[in-house]
């Protein structure tokens, strides 16, 4: 199964389960600028200049929140506890980068880590949530 296929199948079951809410965080870096078409039928871009997209270097594919109820001592009110799911085949390798993501998420409190099917993106969510309980 596509990697594509398995971040849809996670959302949807994340939305549905969980109530998190995650979007698809595309990172990379393309060109922008005035685009011409020349003679020949090609595009230029005139004065490009780089567009860099997503959050940053090794941010997780899914990135959203999931609502929690906070205790009765910190007034009882549901906050939204940032949320990363790094999307990965059966047989897919975290990067160095996005496996530091995902330890610098987890360290500030926020809820984190690598799935490979939906399942495993609830189980991570769900674990999280009760182990603050």
């Amino acid at each position: 199964m596509k990697e594509g296929n398995i971040s849809n199948m996670i959302m949807l079951s994340l939305s549905k389960i969980t109530q998190s809410k995650v979007f698809r965080n595309n990172t990379g870096m393309g060109w922008q600028g005035l685009s011409k078409q020349t003679p020949s039928g090609d595009r230029l871009i005139v004065d490009p200049r780089p567009l860099h997209a997503g959050l940053c270097v090794g941010s997780s594919d899914l990135i959203g929140w999931t609502p929690v109820v906070v205790t009765p001592d910190m007034v009882g009110k549901t906050v939204g506890i940032f949320t990363a799911v790094e999307v990965k085949k059966s047989n897919g390798r975290a990067s160095k980068s996005q496996l530091n993501f995902i330890d610098r998420v987890k360290m500030d409190g926020g809820i984190a880590g690598i799935a490979t099917n939906e399942s495993e993106a609830v189980n991570m969510v769900q674990n999280m949530i009760n182990k603050n309980d």
